[in-house]
C-alpha cells in the first residue's frame, strides 16, 4: 500500500470498475492520482456483494473493459453470465496487469470533503487520525449501488441468530445447512440469492412487499468457440456497445401493431434465449401502456404455468408497475423455487412485518420462527454513497442540502457550487439503464480529456453553471416523462428510501445520444462550464 500523498492533483474515491479504469487512464496523462479505497481491496461492489448467487446480468463478454486489447483478447470467461467470485478475480487481474495498487490508500474511508476556494483544492478527510488530503480535482467513483439499505425494523437488534444484507456479505462465507431463515426482499439479489438458499435451508420464508419481473437467464458454460469467435469481432461490437450499451437483438416493429400469434411467437422466442433481450422484442415496450400490457401478461402466463400453486403464483406475478419500469430480474430457477416443500411466500402488502423477537420476525397474521435472516432490500441508489460523505462545496454549502429535493447535475458529472468534483455514472447521466462498464468508459474518457484540457491551459477550478444545470435536469425529467418509468415506484426514483425525493434520477438516452451530448459540451469549450 502507497503512502497517503497529501498533495495531489487528482484523488479518486472508489476502488471499482470506474476508480480502476480513472487511475489507469489519468496516471497515464501524467497526473499525481491516487485512488482511495474502504474496502481491503479492489472490487467496489463486486468486492462486497458475494451473497449465494451472485451473478451479473449483463453477459461476461460485454461486461468487461474495452480499452485495452490485449487484456479483452486475454482474459477467458467461463460463462455467459459470470458470478461474483470470477467478476472479482477478472477485476483483481487488472489491478495486478496494470500496476495499480501501488497507488490506492486500502482501508481508508472518506468521511467528509471541503472545497477551499482561496486555492482551488479539496481538502479531504479520512479515517479518524490520518492527515487531511489536499487534491486539485476529487471524482466520486464511489458505484450507483453500493450504499446498503437496512430496514428500520422493530425489535431487531433483540434477534439472536444472524441477519446478513447481500451488499454486505461475511467474506467467509454463511451455512444455512439446516437453519430456519428468513429472506426479506425480492429484487435482483433476492431473486438470485433464494434459490440458493432454499437448496441449504431446512426452512426458507420468502418476505415480499413488492414481487418483481424476472426472466430465466438459462446461464450455461461459455465455449471456446464462442468465445473465439465473439474475440474475432470485438473491435465492431466495442464500437457498436458505445451507441447502444448492450448488444441486444432490438426490433423495429412495435408490439401494439403485430398480431398476437406473432407477437406470442416473439416473446416465447425471446424467453428461450433468456436475459434482458427479451425486453426488447419490440421497440414500443416501455412507451406505449398497451404494448407493455402484452409482454407483461406473457410473463404472468409463464408463472402461473411454473409455480403449481395459483394463490403463489398471483402473489409473484407484478400487476402494481409496467414491466421493465423497475429493473429487470434475471434469474436461475427463481419461480421453480416456491414448488419446493421447505419454502413458504408471505405478502407483506396483506400482511407486514411488526417486529422481530429473539427468534422470530412477526407480521400482523402471525409468527415465523428463524434462525437467520437476509436482507435483500437493496440500496440508496445513486445518491447514497455521496449522501454519505460529508461533501461542502461553495460557501461551506452541503451537497446533501443542495440536493434535499432531488439531485441537481449538469450531465450526471458535475453539480453546480462543487468546483472541481467529478462524478462517475451519477444521477442525470444513463448509469444504471446501460451497460455499466460501457457508461463508466465514456465518463472516465470524457473527465480526462476535460483534466487535460483545463491543464493545457493552466485553468484550475471549473463548475457547472446554474442555469445550464437547470437546463439539463428539465431535460432528464422530460426524456423519462416520455416513457413509462415513471409510473413505478422504483428505486430509479428512490422510492425505496423513506423520505427521499421522489424524482426520477437516470437519463432514458441510449448511451450514444448521451456520448453525442457530452461530446458536443466539450467541442463548444465546456459549454455550460465555468473554467477559470
Amino acid at each position: 500500500m502507497p503512502e497517503i500523498d497529501l498533495d495531489l492533483d487528482v484523488a479518486i474515491v472508489g476502488a471499482g470498475f470506474a476508480g480502476l479504469h480513472l487511475l489507469h487512464e489519468l496516471r497515464g496523462l501524467g497526473f499525481k492520482v491516487r485512488v482511495f479505497e474502504a474496502a481491503a481491496d479492489v472490487g467496489g461492489v463486486w468486492y462486497w456483494n458475494r451473497y449465494p448467487g451472485a451473478r451479473c446480468d449483463v453477459e461476461s463478454l460485454q461486461y468487461s473493459y474495452s480499452f485495452s486489447d490485449d487484456l479483452q483478447q486475454a482474459w477467458v470467461w467461463s460463462e455467459r453470465y459470470a458470478g461474483q467470485a470470477e467478476i472479482l478475480r477478472y477485476i483483481q487481474h487488472v489491478a495486478e496487469r496494470f500496476d495499480l495498487r501501488r497507488d490506492i490508500v486500502f482501508k481508508h474511508c472518506i468521511e467528509a470533503m471541503q472545497f477551499d476556494e482561496t486555492i482551488d483544492r479539496w481538502q479531504i478527510h479520512g479515517p479518524a487520525g490520518t492527515p487531511p488530503i489536499s487534491a486539485r480535482f476529487c471524482i466520486m467513483a464511489t458505484g450507483a449501488l453500493s450504499a446498503a439499505r437496512w430496514p428500520d425494523l422493530e425489535g431487531l437488534i433483540q434477534f439472536n441468530g444472524g441477519t446478513y444484507h447481500t451488499g454486505a456479505w461475511p467474506h467467509e462465507g454463511v451455512d444455512f445447512s439446516g437453519l430456519r431463515v428468513a429472506v426479506v426482499g425480492t429484487g435482483s439479489s433476492g431473486i438470485q440469492a433464494i434459490p440458493q438458499i432454499a437448496k441449504q435451508a431446512a426452512q426458507l420464508t420468502v418476505f415480499q412487499r413488492t414481487p418483481n419481473f424476472s426472466i430465466p437467464a438459462w446461464n450455461g458454460p461459455l465455449s471456446d468457440a464462442a468465445q473465439g469467435a465473439w474475440k474475432a469481432c470485438y473491435a465492431d461490437h466495442r464500437a457498436r456497445a458505445r451507441e447502444v450499451g448492450s448488444l441486444y437483438e432490438f426490433s423495429d416493429r412495435t408490439a401494439v401493431d403485430t398480431e398476437p400469434a406473432e407477437r406470442t411467437r416473439e416473446y416465447e422466442k425471446r424467453w428461450s434465449l433468456g436475459g434482458v433481450n427479451f425486453v426488447h422484442a419490440f421497440n414500443d415496450l416501455m412507451v406505449n401502456a398497451e404494448s407493455n400490457d402484452t409482454i407483461a401478461d406473457f410473463v404472468r402466463a409463464k408463472i402461473a404455468s411454473i409455480v403449481k400453486d395459483s394463490g403463489v403464483a398471483q402473489l409473484l406475478s407484478p400487476r402494481n408497475h409496467p414491466l421493465g419500469t423497475k429493473r429487470i430480474c434475471v434469474d436461475t430457477g427463481y419461480y421453480e423455487t416456491f414448488n419446493r416443500a421447505n419454502v413458504q411466500l408471505v405478502d407483506l402488502k396483506q400482511t407486514p412485518i411488526t417486529q422481530v423477537s429473539a427468534d422470530a420476525v412477526h407480521t400482523s397474521a402471525g409468527s415465523f420462527a428463524v434462525d437467520a435472516i437476509v436482507f435483500a432490500t437493496g440500496y440508496d441508489a445513486l445518491t447514497g454513497a455521496l449522501a454519505r460523505i460529508d461533501i461542502r462545496g461553495v460557501g461551506g454549502r452541503s451537497l446533501r442540502d443542495k440536493w434535499a429535493d432531488g439531485p441537481q447535475t449538469l450531465l450526471g458529472l458535475m453539480s453546480a457550487g462543487f468546483p472541481n468534483l467529478f462524478m462517475i455514472t451519477g444521477p442525470g447521466s444513463p448509469s444504471v439503464l446501460v451497460n455499466m462498464i460501457v457508461g463508466i468508459e465514456q465518463h472516465v474518457e470524457w473527465i480526462s480529456r476535460c483534466l487535460a484540457h483545463l491543464r493545457e491551459r493552466g485553468l484550475t477550478h471549473i463548475d457547472a453553471e446554474p442555469d445550464a444545470e437547470q437546463r439539463w435536469v428539465a431535460h432528464v425529467n422530460a426524456a423519462a416523462d416520455r416513457t413509462l418509468f415513471p409510473r413505478a415506484d422504483s428505486w430509479f426514483l428512490g422510492a425505496n428510501i423513506p423520505g427521499k425525493p421522489r424524482v426520477f434520477m437516470p437519463y432514458v438516452a441510449k448511451i450514444g445520444v448521451y456520448r453525442r451530448e457530452c461530446d458536443a459540451v466539450a467541442d463548444a469549450g465546456y459549454a455550460g462550464f465555468r473554467l477559470t
